[in-house]
Parts: structure tokens; sequence; C-alpha cells
């Protein structure tokens, strides 16, 4: 009895971006600007004003950036969002993100 090879494929590509460091995290959210960015596909109109509510409740002087300030991070206008984001959220003094939903 013969022994056959085969030769098989990795199906997932080389890396081509290497890893960066993640952005140091916020010591407080109190009096920080949090912005809301979302696909408009999966109950972000439901679960934001959720999130606001708590989040004001334990941090009152935090301000919010709704995500219609943005638009759909999903879709025909989803490159230009994409590359406007980092001087719209510079305009409006945006110092976390809250990004959802997905479905």
């Amino acid at each position: 009895m013969t022994e056959e090879t085969y030769a098989a494929l990795w199906p997932r590509g080389e890396k081509t971006v290497a890893i960066a460091p993640l952005a140091p995290r916020l010591d407080t959210l109190e009096g920080k600007t949090v912005a809301f960015l979302w696909d408009y596909l999966f109950r972000g109109d439901e679960i934001f004003p959720i999130l606001e509510s708590e989040l004001s409740a334990a941090y009152p002087d935090m301000r919010f950036v709704g995500y219609t300030t943005f638009g759909s991070t999903h879709g025909s206008e989803e490159g230009r969002i994409i590359a406007d984001l980092s001087k719209t959220l510079a305009e409006n003094n945006v110092d976390a993100i809250i990004s959802g939903m997905g479905c």
C-alpha cells in the first residue's frame, strides 16, 4: 500500500497590516463626550437611548453626539463617512466612541 501526499493551502491570506497598540483607556467618563456610531442595521435607535440614559445617570456631566451626526457606517456612504470620521470626531470634541450594532 502506498501513501499519497496532498498539497493544501491555508484559506486565509497573509497579514498586510501590523497590529497597532490600543488607545489608552480614559481615566473616567465624567465630563467626557461620547459619540454613537451605528450601521443602521439592528436596533441602535432603541439601544443608544438606553445607553445614554444609563450613562447619564452614572456620569451627569457626560455629553453625547448622536449617530445621525455621522450617518450610517454601512452602505453606499460608508467610505466617505469613515474617511471623514477623524475630522467629524474632532469637530465634536469626542473623547470616546460606542459603535454598534451589527446583526
